[in-house]
């Protein structure tokens, strides 16, 4: 295949997931799905002309690692600090917390007692992907929700995402040679200074960006972000936590630049730095995303899909996410929990996080087909909550408007018939003789 050949692929790709994300807000089918899907025809056409096997892996591993970073950014930039969104904040972080770990519990319980050679922390391991809400799929999709129901999803998502891949480098980091305490301590004092440094890191960044007068500075901020997360994964912090910082004083820097710090600052050059973050952010989201998951879906063997073994474990990790979400939402919300209680897909976060898998616990037992049915079987769930929830809504509309023309209605016909009886009483307006 020659470069021109490529080029136009690739360009037509982007054409058609812009195409998916128009149709997506539709038919509330997550793009994601059809990209998936657009990948497994693409590997069949490439079997068909006899292309030679592709190792995607390195790609995937690429584009899974920027995606994250430009996800996390993404949503830090959409979070806002203010007062009175703190109780939802709060309640979004203990839910994401709670769901995750039991979850995570509960997913680890079933691979260990159906899938042999599996210890717990290599159970563990393989279950925290499966336990963590794809903010990838969710922010795109659920704009059509209230006020409220949307926010809950974006932060539960966002939090859920972060603090799902904390737990799973630290439960990485528990199968080292340090003891359990000692990775325990360890784990909290590389947290510690990660966030000192993600908030200096951030200051400096911001202080310095702001004198910048050139046009051409966000790929350059960008490019920075990046290079301090990578440098932070060779040291082995939970580097992430430096994009979420920057992202969360950017956005909320009225917060975080309190007193004469406000006074430093060109707040003009800081709005207009968010302003162009915030566009540039989203645009390679959207890029990284369309080619991530396209190259997953070159990459799956649907034969694995019909895994008696594959089968049993996927409905039984599916049972227990949507069981435990229930409960937890009928705790804190009550019944007013349709339908985010279905709104729990798994996406890239997933597949990055089991690439990321060291060679040394990966189980040649564990099928990747599990990874795909929970994918696929939580985006339709997902999707047909959607779907069923505009039709309610559309049907409260209907009836609104229906009880509005009712009301009218009887209005008109009680003044009408008011009007004749006046008229048979002999009740009409005395004309003045002048």
């Amino acid at each position: 295949m020659d470069v021109y050949t490529q080029v136009i692929a690739a360009s037509a790709l982007v054409i058609l997931s812009y195409f998916y994300n128009i149709l997506s807000k539709k038919i509330n089918v997550p793009s994601v799905l059809m990209l998936i899907v657009t990948g497994i025809i693409i590997k069949q056409v490439m079997n068909y002309f006899g292309v030679g096997r592709i190792d995607w892996f390195p790609y995937l591993e690429l584009l899974g690692i920027v995606g994250l970073i430009m996800i996390v950014l993404e949503a830090a930039l959409d979070l806002k600090l203010e007062k009175e969104k703190l109780p939802l904040i709060g309640k979004s972080l203990l839910i994401a917390l709670i769901g995750l770990v039991t979850a995570t519990g509960f997913a680890a319980l079933i691979i260990k007692i159906l899938i042999p050679n599996f210890t717990w922390i290599t159970a563990m391991i393989y279950a925290t992907p499966l336990s963590i809400l794809s903010s990838a799929i969710i922010i795109p999709s659920v704009s059509g929700l209230a006020q409220l129901k949307k926010e809950f999803a974006i932060y539960e998502s966002t939090f859920s995402d972060i603090l799902g891949i904390m737990l799973f480098y630290f439960l990485i980091s528990l199968t080292g040679d340090q003891s359990g305490g000692e990775a325990v301590g360890s784990f909290f004092i590389s947290l510690g200074i990660t966030i000192v440094i993600s908030i200096l890191a951030s200051y400096g960044l911001i202080y310095a960006f702001q004198n910048i007068r050139t046009q051409v500075k966000t790929f350059l901020l960008i490019a920075i972000l990046i290079l301090l997360y990578a440098i932070g994964k060779m040291f082995h912090l939970s580097s992430l936590i430096i994009i979420l910082v920057f992202g969360l004083i950017i956005s909320n820097w009225g917060i975080f630049f309190p007193g004469f710090l406000k006074k430093t600052l060109k707040q003009e050059s800081v709005k207009s730095l968010f302003h162009e973050l915030h566009i540039v952010t989203a645009e390679t989201a959207f890029i990284v995303r369309t080619f991530f998951f396209i190259i997953f879906g070159i990459t799956i063997l649907l034969s694995s899909l019909l895994n008696v073994q594959v089968i049993l474990v996927s409905l039984l990790i599916l049972a227990t996410i949507y069981g435990l979400r229930f409960a937890l939402m009928q705790v804190y919300f009550g019944r007013d929990i349709y339908p985010e209680v279905y709104i729990a897909p798994r996406g890239l976060i997933t597949v990055l996080l089991f690439f990321a898998i060291p060679k040394e616990l990966q189980v040649a037992d564990f099928q990747n087909g599990i990874l795909l049915f929970v994918i696929i079987a939580t985006s339709f769930v997902m999707t047909w909550a959607l779907i069923r929830s505009n039709q309610k809504d559309l049907g409260d509309e209907v009836l609104e408007m229906l009880g509005k023309d009712s009301e009218r209605s009887e209005i008109e016909q009680n003044g009408t018939s008011d009007s004749v009886n006046n008229a048979n009483n002999g009740d009409t307006p005395k004309q003045t003789n002048h």
